[in-house]
C-alpha cells in the first residue's frame, strides 16, 4: 500500500493538486447555485450583483451565470484545460467577492466591533484562494518562459 500511495503521489506534482483542489471549491460551490437556497452565500451574492449591474440583470439569470461561471472555473481547473484563461476568470471572480466590503459592510462586520460576520469570514478565507491561484499564473508563466527559452 505504502509503495501504492508513494508512486501516486510522486505524480502528482503539488501545484496539479493546488489546481484541483481549488477545481473542486469552485465546482462545489458553483453547483449549489443551481439549485434555489442551497449556497449559504447566496443572498449575498444576489445583493452583490444587483449593485453592480445596478439591478440590470434578473436575480434568477444573475445566479445562473454566477454558478456556470464557478462550475465552468472548476471543471476547467480539474481538466487542466486553458490554464492562463481559467486562472485569470478566477482572480476576477475572486475581486468581486471583495465587493461587498465596500457596498454592504454592514453584513460584513459586526455592528459593535470590526470583527468579521460568518459572511465576512466567507469572504475573507479568498486570501487564500487568491494567493493560490496568484502562484499557479506564476507557474503557468514561469513554464512559459522555460519553453521559450528552451526554443531559442
Amino acid at each position: 500500500m505504502k509503495a501504492i500511495f508513494t508512486t501516486v503521489s510522486a505524480k502528482i506534482k503539488a501545484l496539479n493538486f493546488l489546481a484541483i483542489s481549488i477545481g473542486l471549491v469552485y465546482l462545489f460551490f458553483g453547483a449549489l447555485k443551481f439549485f434555489s437556497s442551497l449556497s449559504p452565500a447566496e443572498d449575498l451574492a444576489i445583493q452583490t450583483i444587483n449593485s453592480i449591474t445596478l439591478n440590470l440583470i434578473p436575480e434568477k439569470t444573475a445566479l445562473l451565470l454566477l454558478a456556470l461561471w464557478e462550475t465552468f472555473v472548476g471543471i476547467c481547473l480539474l481538466l487542466n484545460f486553458h490554464k492562463k484563461a481559467i486562472l485569470v476568470l478566477a482572480l476576477v471572480h475572486m475581486f468581486f467577492t471583495f465587493t461587498p466590503l465596500f457596498i454592504a459592510p454592514e453584513i460584513i462586520f459586526s455592528n459593535t466591533s470590526f470583527a468579521p460576520t460568518l459572511l465576512g469570514q466567507y469572504i475573507f478565507k479568498n486570501i487564500v484562494i487568491i494567493a493560490a491561484l496568484a502562484t499557479l499564473l506564476k507557474d503557468v508563466h514561469t513554464k512559459k518562459q522555460l519553453r521559450l527559452a528552451t526554443n531559442q
